[in-house]
Parts: C-alpha cells; sequence; structure tokens
C-alpha cells in the first residue's frame, strides 16, 4: 500500500518541490487567482492574502508537522486519530476529509473545463469528462509515482505556457497601462481591491483561512510522508513555499490586464465580462480576445496541465483516505495487499466520478474552492491539531468540536452558498439586501471546536476517572487513557535515522 500511496517513501527534494508546486498551481489557483484579481471587491488584495498565507502554510508544515508525522510513520494525516480515537471518529474524519476532496475537484476541473468551451466552442461537460478521464487514467496506472513524476512535466509545461501567453495579454492594443489602473476607476474598477479598514477582520479572517485550512488537505501531508527523510520533507516544503510566489506573479499581472481592458474596442464587445455575470471565466475569455489563437491554444495548455496535476492529488488524496482508513483499519483489517491495490483503483474511478459529476452544477471556481477549504479549516485542521499536539483530547472533545465547529460555521452563513446568518457578530451590517459579517466568523469557528475539543476531552475524563459517571456508560474508553502518552507510531518504532528505512515484516509485525 505505501507503494502506490507514498511512492515507498522514497521521493527525492526536487521531484518533492516539483509535486509540492504543481498540485498548487492547479486550475483552481490559476483560474479563481485571476477571476480574484478582476473582481472589484478582491483584488491585489485579497490576491496577496491569498499567495503570503499559502507561503506561510508550507512553512508552518516544514515546522511543526513534518518531524513528528514522517517519525511515527503515519500512511494518511488521519492514522494518528485511529491510535488515540479508535474506529468511530476515524471514520467521521475520513468522511470530512474525503467531502474536502471530492468538492476541490470540481474546482479545478471547472476551470479547464469553461476554459475549453470559451476558446475551443466545446461543449463545456465533454471537456470536463475527458480531463477527468486522462487524470483517473494515469493515476490508475501508477499511483504516487506517476502523479509525482508527470507533476514534474506538467510544472515546466506550466511555467513555459504562462511566460509566453502574458505578455500578448499585456500588450494587446485593447489593454491599458496597469500602473495607471491599479488606484483609478478607469474602465473598471481599481483592480487594488478594496483594501478599506473595515475589511480589516476579514483580511485576517481570510489569511489564517488559507494559510492553516491547507493543512486540513491530505495531499500536504501525503507529499511530506512521501520524501525519503525528514530533511528532504522539510526542503521541500520551505523551497515550495518559494516558488508559490514565482508563480503568482504571472497570474496578478494577467488579472491586472485583464482588469484594465477596453472590452468594447474587442471581439467580445461591450458590456463587460464583469457585467455580464462572466468574471468566473474573464483568463479564457482574455485569452480568446485579447491573443492570437495559437497563443490561446498555448493558454489552454497551460490550465490543462494545471489542471492534471491537482486533479491526480484529489484523487490519490481521496483514495487514500478511503483505502487506509475506513477500508483497511475499520471494515476489512484482514484485507490483503493485492485486495487493497483493487480497492485503491476503485475508490480513484469512484472519486473521479463523483468530483466530475458536481461540475455540473456549473458554479463558479471560487465557490468549490471556498466550501472545501472551509471544511479543511473549520472541521479538519482543529481535530488535527489537537490529536497530535494536545494529549488531553480525546474522543468525546473530538464529538464535540466538530458538532460546535460546523454548527457556529453554518449560524453565521455564507453568502456565496446563498446561507443567511442567524447569529449576527458585531458589525453584521445589510449591504444590497444580503448580511455581510465584518467579523472573522471562519476563525473564531475553528477557534471554538479547538475549545470544544479541550473542555468536553477534560469534562469527559474528569467525570469517567473520578467514578460520577459509570464505566459501563464510557463507550471510548476515556478512562484507559487516564496517563496519557504520546502517540507512538503506526509501525511501533521512531525512525533513529533519518534515511533509516523499515522493513515490511517489522512493520507489521509491530502495528499487529
Amino acid at each position: 500500500m505505501e507503494m502506490v500511496l507514498l511512492g515507498n517513501r522514497n521521493i527525492n527534494w526536487v521531484v518533492g518541490i516539483f509535486t509540492m508546486t504543481a498540485t498548487w498551481v492547479g486550475g483552481t489557483i490559476i483560474v479563481g487567482t485571476v477571476e480574484m484579481m478582476y473582481t472589484p471587491s478582491m483584488g491585489l488584495t485579497w490576491t496577496m492574502i491569498l499567495l503570503i498565507s499559502n507561503t506561510f502554510c508550507f512553512i508552518i508544515e516544514a515546522l511543526f508537522f513534518a518531524k513528528p508525522m514522517r517519525e511515527r510513520r503515519f500512511v494518511t494525516m488521519l492514522d494518528p486519530f485511529n491510535i488515540k480515537y479508535g474506529k468511530v471518529m476515524t471514520a467521521v474524519m475520513s468522511l470530512a476529509s474525503l467531502c474536502s476532496d471530492v468538492t476541490w475537484l470540481p474546482s479545478t476541473l471547472t476551470g479547464l473545463g469553461g476554459t475549453m468551451s470559451v476558446v475551443l466552442d466545446l461543449p463545456f461537460s465533454v471537456c470536463i469528462w475527458i480531463s477527468a478521464a486522462v487524470a483517473i487514467t494515469y493515476t490508475l496506472l501508477g499511483g504516487l509515482y506517476s502523479v509525482a513524476y508527470t507533476d514534474v512535466i506538467q510544472i515546466v509545461l506550466i511555467f513555459i505556457s504562462m511566460s509566453i501567453c502574458v505578455p500578448f495579454v499585456m500588450t494587446s492594443p485593447h489593454t491599458l497601462d496597469i500602473s495607471q489602473t491599479l488606484m483609478n476607476n478607469t474602465l473598471h474598477a481599481p483592480w487594488i481591491g478594496q483594501p478599506e479598514m473595515k475589511r480589516i477582520w476579514i483580511m485576517i479572517d481570510d489569511f489564517l483561512f488559507f494559510a492553516l485550512g491547507l493543512l486540513g488537505y491530505q495531499w500536504v501531508h501525503q507529499r511530506i510522508l512521501s520524501s525519503s527523510s525528514t530533511t528532504t520533507a522539510k526542503t521541500t516544503s520551505f523551497v515550495a513555499s518559494f516558488t508559490i510566489l514565482l508563480f503568482g506573479t504571472p497570474l496578478i499581472l494577467l488579472g491586472a490586464a485583464v482588469s484594465s481592458t477596453d472590452w468594447n474596442q474587442t471581439t467580445y464587445g461591450s458590456p463587460s465580462p464583469y457585467e455580464r455575470g462572466q468574471a468566473a471565466m474573464v483568463l479564457p475569455i482574455a485569452l480568446q480576445h485579447l491573443t492570437p489563437t495559437f497563443i490561446s491554444i498555448i493558454g489552454i495548455g497551460c490550465i490543462a496541465a494545471a489542471v492534471m496535476s491537482s486533479a491526480d492529488s484529489a484523487l490519490l488524496s481521496a483514495s487514500s483516505i478511503f483505502t487506509s482508513n475506513i477500508y483497511k483499519n475499520i471494515l476489512r483489517p484482514q484485507a490483503s495487499d493485492r485486495e487493497i491495490q483493487w480497492v485503491i483503483r476503485a475508490a480513484v474511478v469512484v472519486v473521479g466520478v463523483v468530483g466530475t459529476s458536481l461540475t455540473s452544477l456549473k458554479n463558479s471556481v471560487l465557490t468549490f474552492w471556498f466550501l472545501s477549504s472551509e471544511v479543511a479549516y473549520v472541521v479538519i485542521f482543529p481535530q488535527l491539531v489537537c490529536v497530535l499536539f494536545l494529549n488531553i483530547s480525546n474522543s468525546y472533545g473530538a464529538i464535540m468540536g466538530v458538532v460546535v465547529g460546523l454548527t457556529l460555521r453554518l449560524l453565521s452563513g455564507d453568502p456565496s452558498i446563498g446561507i443567511e446568518p442567524v447569529l449576527h457578530f458585531p458589525g453584521c451590517t445589510l449591504e444590497d439586501g444580503v448580511y455581510v459579517q465584518y467579523s472573522p466568523v471562519k476563525t473564531i469557528s475553528m477557534l471554538s471546536s479547538i475549545a470544544a475539543i479541550l473542555l468536553f476531552s477534560y469534562l469527559a475524563s474528569v467525570l469517567f476517572n473520578k467514578g460520577v459517571l459509570p464505566e459501563k456508560w464510557d463507550v471510548f474508553k476515556v478512562k484507559a487513557q487516564h496517563s496519557p502518552v504520546p502517540l507512538s507510531p503506526v509501525g511501533g518504532a521512531i525512525e533513529e535515522e533519518e534515511n533509516e528505512e523499515m522493513s515490511n515484516e517489522e512493520h507489521e509485525e509491530l502495528k499487529e
């Protein structure tokens, strides 16, 4: 199983940097970032929040998560839940992680489908299913090895393609000097965005949301766990954190250019894409109307490569969670290696079909992206922090953490998916018929989840250990955890040297 899911823990730092960067620079990032730059309420302000926060995410991963997760030889980020909490909580967290990955997949496929349908005038659904079929096929063929090494090729193609497309868009005769439109309302709202003081808490909320929410995705930890050593894992994360800024720069320039374009002079005509409600498709529209045909095709190649690099990671991430944490640990612990291989393949296909089917909703790329990230930030991240670093946590607290975090987040409302707020935090105002929360509601929900985990874990521990509640009611065996010890490795032994490899026989024997 480790061969398919983790590349036998033998990915070197060069390939690791390429595959981590390629997974981040997906169709969601390319199309979504340009859409973000073009949206007046976001612009450069929110784009920089996204890029810098993601940089911090990889640095945090290297400093705090790489060593403990590798030393315990986890296969997925949910292995500590199985060790500490047991099967019930592992199943709950596995479902949350699967939901996050499944909603992430359509966000990246939608970017390519929209681009091909606009530029090549092909049916949206046909473009989507062809893309998904290609990603599913080569993920089935080689697992993490095929994903990692195709990522190397894809990231090179992405870099070359963007380098070619950006100058053509920026030098179009219909595009003004972007320095003149940075803060001036010339043809479109200033592309700097709206850095207003009243939105400061929202900006802080989104920064933490992007920086910490990404740590709730299996693919981030999968790249760390597949590295050949702890040093390699840390190097991969540190270098990838800076390549994010490198690849984000041309996307900022593209967003600035489309915000500075006089669309009335182009073959697209007036009104602008934003006024027509087509902001989500502004990148393919720009490629079609601001560049020669052969350049727009190169742009499609760039987005296609980006989509493949993210889609395969989403497929492998979800199949890893299902196979390792649900099928192997809960449903069939006695499953043979051959059976596990087939389960991995089946999971890849099912996740691919379900995720691709969601693209029929035709929502904005940002909608799927934010929905996926909400689950990772509010549900998975606080649970992962507590199970790894806080010994006091137990299953009772973990369950209450999920309930409190999700309930508070839903009651806070989310205009992007049409949920009206029930709880009006300080600063909540009615604007254009929609309530806007100016408090950091996502971070409040996440911190409330952590607080609930710790509080209810402590209460459960006291009530059962002091005999206030009878032991027969202790379904999660909290009393047996009265003297908590650090999580042991999945294989039962700590790596004494970074490059030491444990044999499969030892691993299975200690695990039993």
